[in-house]
């Protein structure tokens, strides 16, 4: 290619928008810590030094629920307690020892966050089923730790949920396998959740859990979203329920909030243009 073309060529790939998969996170420096009381150890309120409040919800790591204010909730605990294998007599017992728990990791969260912290965040939407509107985002404590790190170290969550590039430019999966090797240390020294592990029921308890989601994902194969979901705003369950769209995807979609138009869609690495045309019914910007 002769050397003005190739400049030119250059010149044009910079003007391109960045993709939508790889949306910059942006640095929130010295944030406070608002107490609430609904707030978990990995979803809680925050302030940043303009007077701003965000709802964030931390990448990678996923603590106890520590209400069960519906039956959403309600299932989201019985599926953490199988997975840490929590099965201490009746399932009102095992409920009620796993809740201890997630106050455990809100004790936590707001002990390590009484200084000022550092939020890096991409605004991307963390609704889920949250009464409040969420932002994933990561948290760095005024020592410099990374929250969902010290949650997971100590036994508090477990390596679960969106993620992405870190504010350190490690990728997405480096920092989930870092996770998850520091859950399997936690797992293996008995600390926090895991000192309460009944390690002989656990295979069980899990396969009732995959059975379960085995049973609900045909359910919802066979029941597409009725209305166009809001491409922004859509939790990730209900993402689940479009006709060819996978967690992976899904996920990516949910990372690189949010979208100006429908076409935004064809920077997401997964989705080509058969997909996108399958996708289309399904979603909306209103």
């Amino acid at each position: 290619m002769p050397p003005l073309r190739a400049a030119l060529a250059l010149l044009l790939l910079a003007l391109l928008p960045a993709p939508a998969a790889e949306r910059p996170l942006q640095l929130l420096p010295q944030c406070r810590f608002l107490p609430t009381d609904w707030a978990d150890g990995d979803s809680f309120r925050v302030q940043t030094p303009d007077g701003t409040q965000y709802t964030v919800r931390l990448y990678g790591a996923d603590c106890l629920e520590s209400h069960a204010n519906d039956e959403t909730d309600a299932r989201r605990l019985r599926e953490q307690r199988r997975y840490f294998g929590i099965a201490s007599g009746s399932p009102a017992a095992s409920t009620e020892l796993a809740q201890s728990f997630g106050r455990l990791a809100a004790a936590e969260t707001a002990r390590a966050l009484r200084q000022p912290f550092s939020l890096h965040t991409a605004f991307a939407d963390a609704r889920g089923n949250s009464k409040f509107q969420r932002i994933y985002a990561f948290v760095t404590t005024q020592g410099g730790q990374d929250l969902a790190e010290l949650l997971v170290r100590q036994g508090l969550a477990r390596s679960f949920g969106v993620s992405r590039q870190t504010p350190d430019g490690s990728s997405q999966n480096a920092y989930r396998d870092s996770l998850r090797d520091l859950e399997l240390r936690a797992a293996k020294l008995g600390l926090g959740i895991w000192a309460k592990t009944n390690w002989e029921s656990l295979p069980a308890e899990r396969k009732l859990q995959r059975d379960d989601d085995s049973d609900l994902t045909s359910t919802l194969a066979k029941a597409p979203p009725s209305l166009p979901l809001d491409l922004n705003r859509a939790p990730l369950a209900a993402l689940l329920r479009i006709p060819g769209l996978g967690e992976v995807t899904a996920n990516r979609i949910i990372q690189a909030r949010p979208f100006q138009s429908l076409d935004d869609l064809a920077r997401i690495p997964g989705l080509g243009p058969k997909t996108l045309v399958k996708l289309r019914p399904h979603l909306a910007l209103p």
